[in-house]
């Protein structure tokens, strides 16, 4: 699901509408730190990296970074 959400997002890029396709990828990040808190570890498979919180908190963090920075950087309408 994290990988379809993820291909998704470079596909609306390649489109020329990259701010749509780095919040995809944001909301990917989110995707995988939600299911990580949800699965045990032999379900979680390759979103499982560290420690249960770890992988948690750097998949939000990250996935909160990318979005704030598509929503922040100047260079086109929010909906491009």
């Amino acid at each position: 699901m994290v990988l379809a959400v993820v291909a998704l997002g470079l596909f609306r890029i390649v489109l020329y509408h990259w701010r749509q396709g780095t919040v995809l990828i944001g909301v990917a990040l989110f995707l995988a730190a939600g299911l990580r808190a949800l699965l045990n570890d032999e379900q979680a498979g390759l979103i499982m990296i560290r420690g249960r919180g770890v992988d948690v908190l750097t998949y939000s963090a990250f996935g909160a970074c990318m979005i704030f920075v598509a929503m922040t950087i100047e260079g086109g309408p929010l909906g491009n």
